[in-house]
């Protein structure tokens, strides 16, 4: 069903003063309690035979009401004394308390999500909800995976479960709990953090996904939160995981971690460059499924001694999917844009057909050809080690390439695909600082190199 909220967005205030104009006392007294009508896309149960619906975005993003809706869906009937699809309903949050003042009695919770004649009666010392038509819902503590070794459920609403300490254990205990009815269903609302019983639960072929940022719902937040938190998180590691509803994912051993990004993030920005370069990272491939084409600005300002030399990533000008003279523009294109001093390209796959495309396309632009003689992570740790002294800074809007860092160790890449965007990086840098620090032979960064 097409969400009503999506209708009313684009409806002049005429076509919605006509549309409740023509309805009747009764229905307009119903309307305020048709989720289906208010709903964003995202809050709205998918289609199709589905065992876990994952509910995740950012903060703000009405996963809650979405979760107390879908409650009420499963075991309401047509009157509020007909039996619903599920009668016996595990609430589960990270602990009682949260259950009770979030799920139950929340703003946009159980209770107030209920119109007066369905409003479930509350059993404080059983800890249970109890509806007319005989449906429970009974509240589950995730401190205490053990207490879901008795009861039985066929449907559950699961809150934030990223966030649970004993996460894997409470959640397989639930699934040997959900056993009752010919299909047991259960609802996860979350924020992501990337820990391994979410994306478990994510690659399951019988979960389904719907997404949305904080964003989404801006017409029921506070104007002042979300412009506090934009001005402050956006575009960074936690406002992609906290805003942005997104898994940012980091690995063991990996050379970057969140901190070290973080920081980079923060970073004063020099006001002027002694040089900026564009690298690039060809791809072997084009095509939907191919790997992309890095390409990454960097600027450097070089005065003084080396171990006061910075750098910022300017841009990332990657292209997705992109054949040899599609890339080969997008390069060049970023070269005049920011009035590059030169073009680094990796010749180790293609060597003279990667120059002769980039010399199709501007036979002029000043181009450097690369050979990488050593792995993709040995490359990149005296580049990683620059960024542990605090001499990158990045812009804003590097989600693609901060993302591939926290994937990179001394190993290799441990991603899908290929570190294009990081090689990319790493060619950058190299030239800016690295080499010229070599080629200075100062003993103090000899251990960079």
């Amino acid at each position: 069903m097409k969400s009503g909220a999506g209708w009313l967005a684009s409806a002049t205030p005429e076509q919605v003063d006509a549309f409740l104009g023509g309805l009747g006392e009764n229905a307009l007294l119903a309307l305020p309690w048709l989720f289906e009508f208010w709903a964003l896309p995202h809050q709205l149960p998918p289609e199709g035979a589905w065992k876990t619906w994952v509910i995740m975005g950012g903060r703000g993003a009405g996963k809650t009401r979405a979760g107390a809706e879908w409650v009420r869906g499963e075991v309401e009937g047509p009157t509020p004394a007909d039996p619903g699809r599920s009668r016996r309903v595990a609430l589960m949050g990270e602990t009682v308390e949260q259950v009770i003042s979030v799920m139950i009695f929340g703003e946009s919770g159980i209770m107030a999500c209920s119109p007066p004649d369905r409003k479930p009666a509350w059993h404080a010392g059983r800890r249970e909800l109890t509806w007319a038509n005989g449906a429970v819902a009974q509240v589950m503590s995730a401190h205490n995976p053990e207490s879901l070794r008795g009861p039985q459920f066929d449907a559950a609403w699961v809150d934030e479960l990223a966030k649970w300490p004993k996460a894997e254990q409470a959640w397989a205990m639930l699934q040997f709990a959900l056993r009752l009815g010919p299909n047991p269903r259960q609802v996860v609302t979350t924020t992501p953090r990337n820990v391994e019983v979410l994306k478990a639960i994510l690659q399951n072929p019988s979960t389904v996904l719907t997404h949305a940022p904080t964003e989404a719902n801006k017409a029921y937040l506070a104007k002042s939160f979300l412009a506090e938190v934009e001005a402050r998180y956006g575009g960074t590691t936690l406002g992609r995981q906290e805003l942005d509803g997104v898994i940012v994912e980091a690995v063991e051993g990996a050379l970057w971690s969140r901190g070290m990004i973080a920081a980079a993030q923060r970073a004063a920005q020099p006001g002027r460059f002694s040089r900026i370069v564009v690298a690039v990272d060809p791809a072997v491939s084009a095509g939907p499924g191919a790997d992309a084409c890095g390409i990454m600005v960097v600027g450097a300002l070089t005065d003084g001694e080396p171990r006061d030399w910075r750098a910022v990533v300017l841009e990332d000008a990657t292209v997705q999917g992109a054949g040899p003279d599609e890339w080969a523009r997008a390069a060049v294109a970023a070269v005049d844009r920011w009035k590059a001093d030169k073009l680094i390209a990796e010749a180790n796959q293609g060597g003279k057909l990667v120059e002769s495309v980039i010399r199709t396309v501007d036979s002029l632009v000043p181009l450097k050809l690369v050979h990488a003689s050593d792995g993709k992570g040995a490359r990149a740790e005296p580049v990683a080690a620059l960024y542990e002294q605090g001499r990158i800074a990045h812009v804003a809007g590097l989600q693609g390439l901060e993302d591939q860092m926290m994937r990179m160790t001394a190993q290799g890449y441990l991603g899908r695909g290929s570190p294009d965007r990081v090689d990319a990086l790493v060619w950058a840098v190299t030239e800016l600082i690295l080499e010229p620090s070599r080629m200075r032979r100062d003993p103090r960064v000899r251990s960079l190199i």
